[in-house]
């Protein structure tokens, strides 16, 4: 999968994320009267974010280099992008259960302390933690780091969606008017359209047809997302 799919996801996707973390990249507290360090904190922030996002893209990356080794990973490619299209079609939410409500409270709760403080460090944490908490895009992107050819690709994969997410949650960090809100609404329709993508592409990518960059032959070694 390359790396350009994800930098899209993220560019796009930020719309989604400016309506969900908005409001905490506007409450984040200030680390200091002058300039520099009120841009340092914004930066660690969602550094701390970036961080968490290529620390999931090792997870998948190491699971879809398992299944690439096992000979699995065309049908599972397939099969997330199934179940991409299947969640952006499908009308009803699942409900979370309730080990994913606790894990979700606690991670709040950690949040809600570290906003209290005034460091470099503590917003550090809480982009580390905004990076755990449950969001479909973030699924989305996994999917794809997952049908990369091992860890460091998947790595990068997440990377890449990361740094798509940061103009505008930087952005709105440091202004809060980056994007007025009609505006984005209207833009967030394109969400819909990125996920697809991703989705088709995957499903591509496992019939593995042969067509360079869109649907390579996936062999033993995999095909390369970061060159």
């Amino acid at each position: 999968m390359e790396c350009w799919t994800a930098l899209v996801l993220g560019l796009v996707g930020s719309l989604h994320c400016a309506g969900m973390c908005g409001p905490l990249a506007l409450a984040l507290p200030v680390t200091g009267a002058a300039a520099p360090s009120f841009l340092l904190g914004r930066l660690a922030y969602n550094l701390g974010r970036i961080v968490t996002y290529c620390a999931l893209g090792l997870v998948f990356g190491l699971a879809g280099k398992s299944l690439l080794l096992a000979g699995l990973q065309r049908w599972v490619s397939i099969g997330l992008g199934v179940l991409l299209l299947v969640g952006l079609f499908a009308s009803h939410r699942l409900a979370l259960s309730r080990p994913v409500e606790a894990l979700v409270g606690g991670l709040k709760r950690g949040m809600s302390g570290l906003l209290r403080r005034r460091s470099l460090a503590s917003l550090g944490l809480l982009g580390l933690l905004n990076g755990l908490l449950p969001c479909g895009l973030v699924y989305a992107a996994g999917a794809g780091a997952m049908a990369t050819n091992g860890v460091l690709a998947g790595i990068c994969y997440m990377a890449a969606f990361g740094a798509g997410t940061l103009p505008m949650m930087l952005g709105i960090s440091l202004s809060g008017r980056l994007v007025p809100p009609p505006f984005r609404l209207r833009l967030a329709r394109a969400i819909p359209a990125s996920v697809f993508l991703l989705g088709t592409l995957l499903i591509l990518r496992g019939l593995s047809l042969g067509i360079p960059y869109v649907s390579p032959l996936l062999t033993a070694t995999g095909a390369a997302c970061c060159r």
